[in-house]
């Protein structure tokens, strides 16, 4: 069998970068799971210069790869970047245009989406940045298509998110899109992350439980409708479950997990169909109705919509068969 080539991504370094950020794509990328059958990647840290380079945590990193690192890789990723909006330097500009322009994935997290626009990668693109700085973000790249309050945007070569953690969710989102939802959900799990938060969720959560007891209402209703997906639900059967009015319940379901009931029914119905058919031979017809779109057309439309591919093209590039060929 012929080994398989590994991708390499190149993470960007830079003095005075957060150590959390750019632990999440090390985190992501950088471990070894090949046991549980995961895809393993050359994950290579590059620094903008020579030398060690300061954390904002007050001790240094050693990074063994300069920028030249950027023209081998498949992926590149800014994890952040400066607080204080210094132009980021020509020589990583021009890294990232030419990665760009010969096909490679080019991924700001947090305030990385700065520099991504500044090289013109975003210019009337879908983007995102951390909602503290998107107004400072939108004046200073007035061509940007900016959606400030979402959690990441996949704009295909292209992928931004919003601050901290919503920098593993995009990273996951990437793992995902390119070797399946299990390698994503294992990695979440090695993590003790949510495995999957779509990237149209509210950045945060303005008073995220006002009250403990409706806390504790909403969370196990949560892991009842896990459990039963397939079945219909509707809206004021749900606030009675959970012991509220239908007004209270939309309101705090929004409150708690960023988006409203229906999107996030569908959004767990599409996370399940996707590992049905991975770790399933299971009819598309079957897997649509076990996860509660009642007919394969309707799973089809929705499957499509999110992750421009149809169920059954997922399963041949995804399914355990293919993944271990």
């Amino acid at each position: 069998m012929a080994r398989k080539t590994l991708e390499t991504i190149a993470v960007v370094a830079f003095d005075g970068i957060s150590p959390f950020h750019l632990s999440v794509p090390c985190m992501v990328f950088g471990e070894d799971r090949t046991e549980a059958g995961d895809p393993r990647f050359r994950l290579q840290v590059c620094g903008t210069e020579p030398g060690p380079l300061q954390t904002n945590a007050g001790f240094t990193l050693g990074v063994p790869h300069g920028l030249e690192a950027i023209r081998r890789a498949q992926i590149v990723i800014v994890p952040s970047w400066c607080d204080d909006g210094r132009p980021a330097p020509p020589a990583l500009i021009r890294a990232l245009q030419a990665a760009h322009r010969r096909g490679a994935i080019v991924v700001g997290l947090c305030l990385g989406a700065f520099v991504l626009a500044e090289a013109g990668l975003l210019d009337g693109r879908l983007a995102t940045t951390h909602w503290n700085l998107a107004e400072a973000f939108a004046r200073q790249y007035p061509k940007v298509r900016l959606q400030p309050e979402v959690l990441y945007v996949d704009d295909g070569d292209v992928l931004t998110s919003a601050g901290t953690a919503a920098g593993i969710d995009c990273c996951l989102h990437l793992l995902r899109v390119r070797h399946g939802a299990e390698a994503a959900n294992r990695a979440a799990r090695r993590m003790v992350v949510a495995p999957h938060r779509q990237g149209g969720q509210a950045q945060y959560i303005r008073q995220p439980m006002p009250a403990a007891a409706e806390g504790d209402r909403l969370a196990p209703l949560l892991e009842w409708l896990g459990r039963h997906l397939q079945s219909p639900h509707e809206l004021d059967s749900l606030a009675r479950r959970a012991l509220m009015s239908r007004r209270t319940f939309t309101r705090r379901f929004r409150e708690a997990t960023g988006t409203t009931v229906g999107q996030w029914l569908q959004n767990q119905r599409l996370a399940l169909a996707q590992r049905l058919l991975e770790t399933t031979d299971r009819p598309v017809e079957r897997v649509a109705t076990d996860v509660g779109f009642g007919s394969a057309v309707s799973l089809r439309k929705h499957f499509a919509a999110a992750f421009k591919v149809s169920p059954t093209a997922y399963r041949r590039q995804f399914s355990q068969e293919a993944v271990a060929a």
